[in-house]
């Protein structure tokens, strides 16, 4: 490595990092209501002596680091999630939510953890040339937190020539890191559908109606078939459909005029995305014409797929060898369905997004799990390869 970084000091902030996660822990809060979990973060960086704004984005903050020896130009940008999901905790540890119906299931009360253990180490190690930004980003979880600090003007305020993020990830073991140039993450686009027909009764005359379960039956195996029909077997993806409504269940003879239904879709890339909304489309419009009804299709594109840029990709890669050693790297991972929003921050600066390992056992809860609770022992490791990717990422030539 170009820099020589101080391992010991993220092992001698461990307990202090535990309690600060523990705390983020204790108070989830949801997207764009991080009001309690900003203002901790302020705190530390006040204490620091580490400049910042709030209020970017909503509940974002955006801090600043410059290194002391003479400037290069050279600006590296490091991310973390800061909201918690919808879920009532179903753990019994001693930090857990106290917050009845929230709880941080997904991690991101560890991923602001570690930036703040970055920003403790750059804030005491300002040897370097150039800037660091840390960006503290609300409502990740399917509202586009990472969009409207774009939106808000992050890259014009705060010019990067690459930016960083992590996510820890139980299916891997604890310190593994997987990475992968092109898309990583996918597309997330949401489903909201309304099948429309008209009631009556289910005994007496069901053939005046124009019974929407029947439609809704039909069209659930017909979308269900879109991905192995409609798109290219090289292209992963899904469609899901997660919910239905309609009818009463105690008014066991009553055709009801309406039955909704909610999914989502996953891709890797715009055609194929581009391909599954036609065919979806065209799908509820032949069911509707078949059965006599109507059908009224919401698509929304939640998230861009997370495409990594290769040269910021192979920059994790050299670090992460260099930091955990060749046996800590996993380069073949496969792409995750899953949606990630800071797609919109790499749709307009280079850069990369990895998955840490968090796994001691392989029973370990999954992320979004009411039982799921972060890893704290990786937190010296996430913080550690944040600090290296940074400080290498500003020492290379522009």
């Amino acid at each position: 490595m170009t820099l020589t970084i101080d391992t010991s000091f993220f092992d001698d902030q461990l307990q202090s990092l535990t309690e600060l996660r523990h705390h983020f822990h204790r108070h989830p809060e949801l997207g764009f209501k991080e009001h309690a979990t900003s203002a901790r973060v302020c705190e530390e960086l006040e204490r620091l002596d580490i400049p910042y704004e709030k209020g970017l984005g909503g509940t974002g903050v955006v801090a600043t680091i410059k290194g002391l020896a003479a400037d290069n130009g050279r600006r590296i940008g490091l991310r973390a999630d800061m909201d918690a999901l919808p879920i009532q905790e179903a753990s019994d540890h001693a930090h857990a939510s106290e917050v009845p119906g929230i709880m941080h299931a997904c991690g991101h009360d560890g991923h602001t953890t570690m930036l703040i253990g970055a920003a403790r180490y750059l804030a005491r190690h300002r040897d370097f040339s150039g800037i660091v930004y840390l960006v503290f980003q609300p409502a990740e979880e399917g509202l586009g937190g990472g969009r409207e600090m774009v939106k808000d003007g992050l890259f014009e305020r705060y010019p990067m020539d690459a930016i960083y993020g992590l996510h820890n990830w139980p299916a891997l073991p604890r310190g593994q890191v997987a990475i992968r140039p092109g898309p990583i993450m996918a597309a997330t686009d949401r489903l909201d559908i309304c099948v429309r027909g008209k009631g009556g009764h289910g005994g007496v005359n069901p053939h005046l109606s124009i019974d929407p379960v029947r439609m809704a039956g039909a069209l659930i195996q017909a979308l269900h078939s879109v991905v192995s029909r409609d798109a290219d077997p090289l292209s992963p993806a899904a469609l899901s459909l997660c919910g239905i409504k309609g009818g009463e269940l105690d008014g066991f003879a009553i055709i009801p005029d309406e039955v909704r239904l909610s999914g989502t879709v996953r891709t890797l890339d715009l055609a194929t995305q581009d391909r599954i909304a036609d065919a979806i489309a065209r799908t509820c419009d032949g069911v509707a014409a078949t059965y006599g009804g109507q059908i009224e299709v919401d698509h929304q594109r939640i998230f861009p797929a997370t495409i990594n840029h290769p040269e910021a990709t192979q920059h994790v890669i050299d670090t992460a060898r260099e930091v955990l050693g060749e046996s800590a790297l996993e380069q073949e991972v496969a792409p995750s369905l899953g949606g990630e929003d800071f797609a919109f921050m790499l749709e307009q600066c280079p850069g990369a997004y990895f998955f840490l390992g968090s796994a001691d056992t392989p029973d370990t809860p999954p992320l979004h799990n009411a039982r799921y609770d972060f890893n704290d022992a990786i937190i010296p490791t996430g913080s550690q390869l944040l600090v290296a990717i940074a400080l290498e990422g500003l020492a290379k030539a522009s």
